[in-house]
């Protein structure tokens, strides 16, 4: 995707769905102040050249009993298309893994693991060793989210 120019209404209109996708295209018209029209044109424009990627909608982790997040930092000695494709499907096909990175330090690889308990994510972490062969894997335990799913930092014109 090449980088979209964007101008102030087109900021507004991503903030506002960034805080509320849910917004009819009247509401979303009426908060950034153009006609339905306009606003539809700029909507299209943005899914059209990918800026938007689809829709979204954050969930109670408490209330759904998810009440454990992991932080798992994992090493490697395998550093081949074949191990890293390998990796991915498998760590993908683990749904209690809600985000996937390969990062650069001491690890190579972090994932965000959410699960009911301990004894629930210790199933996903021998789900995860029992593939692929890894070097270490550190698992760092939230006891508070302070922020989590925060909207992207937009720049303001």
């Amino acid at each position: 995707m090449k980088a979209v120019k964007l101008d102030h209404l087109d900021v507004r209109i991503l903030r506002a769905l960034q805080n509320d996708s849910s917004l009819s295209q009247r509401e979303l018209a009426d908060i950034v102040g153009l006609s339905q029209n306009a606003c539809w044109r700029r909507l299209r424009m943005f899914r059209e050249s990918g800026l938007i990627k689809g829709y979204s909608l954050k969930l109670d982790r408490q209330a759904l009993e998810l009440g454990v997040t992991v932080f798992m930092m994992i090493r490697t000695r395998h550093h081949s298309k074949k191990w890293l494709e390998t990796f991915r499907q498998h760590v993908s096909a683990i749904p209690e893994v809600i985000d996937f990175y390969r990062i650069g330090g001491d690890y190579d690889y972090l994932l965000k693991v959410v699960a009911h308990d301990i004894n629930a994510y210790d199933k996903v972490y021998q789900r995860l060793i029992d593939k692929v062969e890894l070097d270490a894997v550190t698992s760092y335990f939230a006891m508070e989210a302070i922020e989590d799913q925060r909207p992207l930092p937009l720049r303001d014109f």
